[in-house]
Protein backbone atom coordinates (compact mmCIF):
# COMPACT_ATOMS: atom_id res chain seq x y z
CA UNK A 1 0.00 0.00 0.00
CA UNK A 2 1.42 3.33 -1.03
CA UNK A 3 0.29 6.12 1.33
CA UNK A 4 2.12 8.93 -0.44
CA UNK A 5 2.29 10.21 -3.95
CA UNK A 6 5.14 12.00 -5.65
CA UNK A 7 4.01 15.16 -7.39
CA UNK A 8 3.23 14.13 -10.94
CA UNK A 9 5.40 16.56 -12.87
CA UNK A 10 8.34 17.45 -10.67
CA UNK A 11 9.23 13.98 -9.40
CA UNK A 12 9.59 15.47 -5.92
CA UNK A 13 7.83 13.92 -2.97
CA UNK A 14 4.76 15.75 -1.68
CA UNK A 15 5.65 15.76 2.01
CA UNK A 16 2.36 17.38 2.98
CA UNK A 17 0.46 14.40 1.59
CA UNK A 18 2.91 12.06 3.33
CA UNK A 19 2.22 13.84 6.62
CA UNK A 20 -1.51 13.42 6.05
CA UNK A 21 -1.22 9.77 5.03
CA UNK A 22 -2.91 7.13 7.24
CA UNK A 23 0.44 5.53 8.12
CA UNK A 24 2.04 8.82 9.24
CA UNK A 25 -1.11 9.81 11.14
CA UNK A 26 -0.99 6.42 12.90
CA UNK A 27 2.68 7.00 13.77
CA UNK A 28 1.90 10.39 15.32
CA UNK A 29 -1.15 9.02 17.16
CA UNK A 30 0.84 6.11 18.55
CA UNK A 31 3.61 8.40 19.76
CA UNK A 32 1.20 10.87 21.34
CA UNK A 33 -0.79 8.11 23.05
CA UNK A 34 2.38 7.23 24.94
CA UNK A 35 3.87 10.67 25.50
CA UNK A 36 0.86 12.68 26.66
CA UNK A 37 -0.23 10.40 29.53
CA UNK A 38 3.34 10.02 30.80
CA UNK A 39 3.97 13.75 30.53
CA UNK A 40 0.76 14.45 32.46
CA UNK A 41 1.71 11.90 35.10
CA UNK A 42 5.19 13.36 35.51
CA UNK A 43 3.92 16.95 35.72
CA UNK A 44 1.39 16.00 38.39
CA UNK A 45 4.07 14.07 40.31
CA UNK A 46 6.47 17.02 40.03
CA UNK A 47 3.91 19.62 41.18
CA UNK A 48 2.84 17.39 44.09
CA UNK A 49 6.48 17.30 45.15
CA UNK A 50 6.85 21.09 44.85
CA UNK A 51 3.57 21.76 46.67
CA UNK A 52 4.46 19.35 49.46
CA UNK A 53 7.85 21.01 49.81
CA UNK A 54 6.20 24.43 50.01
CA UNK A 55 3.15 23.68 52.14
CA UNK A 56 3.80 20.41 54.00
CA UNK A 57 7.21 21.14 55.46
CA UNK A 58 6.67 19.04 58.58
CA UNK A 59 5.73 16.02 56.48
CA UNK A 60 8.68 16.49 54.11
CA UNK A 61 11.06 16.99 57.07
CA UNK A 62 10.13 13.69 58.73
CA UNK A 63 13.16 11.51 59.14
CA UNK A 64 12.90 8.07 57.62
CA UNK A 65 16.35 6.74 58.47
CA UNK A 66 19.18 8.79 59.96
CA UNK A 67 19.37 12.07 58.07
CA UNK A 68 17.23 10.75 55.22
CA UNK A 69 13.90 12.63 55.09
CA UNK A 70 10.66 12.11 53.19
CA UNK A 71 11.51 15.21 51.11
CA UNK A 72 14.88 13.79 50.13
CA UNK A 73 13.26 10.51 49.08
CA UNK A 74 10.66 12.38 47.02
CA UNK A 75 13.44 14.44 45.41
CA UNK A 76 15.44 11.35 44.53
CA UNK A 77 12.20 9.82 43.27
CA UNK A 78 12.05 12.60 40.68
CA UNK A 79 15.35 11.41 39.22
CA UNK A 80 14.29 7.77 39.32
CA UNK A 81 11.00 8.62 37.62
CA UNK A 82 12.79 10.61 34.91
CA UNK A 83 15.10 7.71 34.10
CA UNK A 84 12.25 5.18 34.21
CA UNK A 85 10.14 7.25 31.82
CA UNK A 86 13.11 7.66 29.49
CA UNK A 87 13.83 3.93 29.45
CA UNK A 88 10.13 3.15 28.92
CA UNK A 89 9.95 5.58 26.01
CA UNK A 90 13.08 4.16 24.37
CA UNK A 91 11.69 0.63 24.65
CA UNK A 92 8.30 1.78 23.32
CA UNK A 93 9.90 3.67 20.43
CA UNK A 94 12.10 0.72 19.51
CA UNK A 95 9.16 -1.66 19.56
CA UNK A 96 6.28 0.43 18.15
CA UNK A 97 7.50 3.66 16.54
CA UNK A 98 10.77 2.80 14.82
CA UNK A 99 9.40 -0.02 12.64
CA UNK A 100 6.61 2.22 11.33
CA UNK A 101 8.96 5.17 10.83
CA UNK A 102 11.39 2.90 8.98
CA UNK A 103 8.63 1.75 6.62
CA UNK A 104 7.70 5.35 5.85
CA UNK A 105 11.34 6.39 5.36
CA UNK A 106 12.07 3.39 3.11
CA UNK A 107 9.08 4.22 0.90
CA UNK A 108 10.14 7.86 0.66
CA UNK A 109 13.70 6.90 -0.22
CA UNK A 110 12.44 4.50 -2.88
CA UNK A 111 10.10 7.14 -4.31
CA UNK A 112 12.97 9.65 -4.36
CA UNK A 113 15.26 7.17 -6.10
CA UNK A 114 12.56 6.37 -8.67
CA UNK A 115 11.99 10.07 -9.43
Amino acid sequence: MNDHQPTPHSGAIDYVSVEQSPRFVRLKRTQRSFIFPLAAFFLVWYFVYVLLAAFARDFMAQRVWGDITVGLLFGLGQFVTTFAITMAYVAFANRRLDPLATEIRDELEKAQADA
